[in-house]
């Protein structure tokens, strides 16, 4: 393999490409970025069993041939290239790498013992890179930290016609966005369960200016694929049944409040300060103002009242502070709607656009309230 190719381009897509290597992998063979230099372009791909990720970019090929490598080392050595031409060539069981005065040489790896990477699947649809990132980032809010409870660390996706809707819970909180995109078939309907870590990795690793191709097959419903701007990532689908969360949305919000949503992160952060791990903050919605506590009357205390937009009977609600920042956080809009039954069952969260407007289900949050003494 004899190859010229663009310094920057080369480190750009290596560290995208050898981003799903794992840091211990299963074998040493999954450690390896394997490139291939064919018609003009030279190819990348990196496997890991659960997801993989191939990238080409174009490349003057004078020979060309195929060769595995270590991907992080390979990573490290191209970002640190000279702002020019490199060249990568092979020679028995070596490849040489060049950039203006620096030069490399590294040991191959048995080209013949790497995996073959799966096969991507047809396309389902596509979506705008932006969207896609957002309900990714908003979605993945309740998945759990738990590695023991596979299924709560994955985002479910729902796909109905021109309708996705991803959602994932952590028992304590639930999260779900919504979004429309272009169906490849107009009639799909189909639901896929695919790891958190990974779905939040294809997201923040978008050229959010391309567009966003799903692929999938239900005739072998165990791969995802994500394709953009000439990168291609699968990731392996979890085996097991989604909790049915649907129910835990109440038909009817009795009481309703709506709150600046920075001013209410900035109150929460600070009477967040004096609660003690894992404790709560207390939120009674009196009149149209709502009051934040936290602490008790033996200890550092802190209390912070601001105006809100109230309908309903007086109600006094207590939450994990991390949690509630973390919701209100992914809430795109200037104003937030809390909507509540009862002190004790899941407090909904919506955005809003204007004081006086109605709220978006595109992003509804759920979040369990805690115990609290007076």
């Amino acid at each position: 393999m004899k190859v010229e190719i663009n310094s920057a381009a080369l480190a750009d897509a290596v560290a995208w490409t050898t981003r799903v290597i794992p840091a211990r992998p299963a074998t040493p063979i999954l450690a390896g970025l394997k490139l291939e230099a064919i018609d003009g372009t030279l190819q990348l791909s990196a496997f890991d069993y659960e997801v993989s990720a191939r990238h080409h970019i174009e490349a003057g090929v004078d020979e060309a041939g195929s060769a595995l490598v270590t991907g992080k080392l390979l990573a490290d050595i191209t970002k640190s290239l000279p702002a020019e031409k490199t060249y990568l060539s092979t020679e028995g069981s070596k490849m040489t790498i060049t950039s203006g005065k620096s030069t490399f040489t590294l040991q191959l790896m048995p080209d013949a013992e790497y995996p073959d990477l799966p096969v991507v699947p047809a396309k389902l649809g596509q979506v705008d890179a932006p969207t896609f990132v957002q309900a990714v980032n908003q979605a993945s809010v309740a998945v759990t930290r738990e590695e023991s409870r596979p299924v709560l660390a994955g985002v479910k996706i729902s796909f109905e016609g021109d309708k996705v809707v991803m959602t994932a819970t952590d028992r304590f909180r639930l999260s779900r966005a919504s979004f429309t995109w272009t169906p490849q078939n107009p009639n799909v309907s189909t639901v896929t369960l695919v790891r958190g870590t990974l779905l939040k990795d294809v997201a923040r690793s978008l050229d959010t200016s391309q567009n966003v191709v799903v692929d999938y097959d239900e005739s072998n419903a165990t791969l995802l694929g994500f394709e953009n701007a000439g990168r291609v990532s699968t990731s392996q689908l979890i085996d097991g049944e989604f909790p049915a969360v649907d129910r835990l949305f109440a038909d009817d919000y009795p009481i309703q409040a709506v709150i600046d949503r920075q001013q209410l992160i900035g109150a929460i952060k600070r009477v967040a300060i004096v609660a003690e791990r894992n404790a709560p903050i207390r939120m009674a919605f009196s009149g149209q103002e709502l009051t934040l506590s936290a602490g008790a009357a033996d200890e550092s205390q802190a209390i912070e009242t601001i105006d809100m937009d109230m309908d309903g009977d007086d109600i006094t609600v207590a939450f994990n502070p991390s949690y509630l920042i973390e919701g209100l956080s992914a809430i795109t809009e200037p104003f937030v709607r809390m909507k509540m039954t009862t002190a004790v069952k899941a407090v909904e969260f919506n955005g809003q656009q204007e004081q006086d407007s109605d709220e978006s289900l595109d992003y509804r949050y759920l979040l369990v309230p805690m115990r609290f003494t007076a």
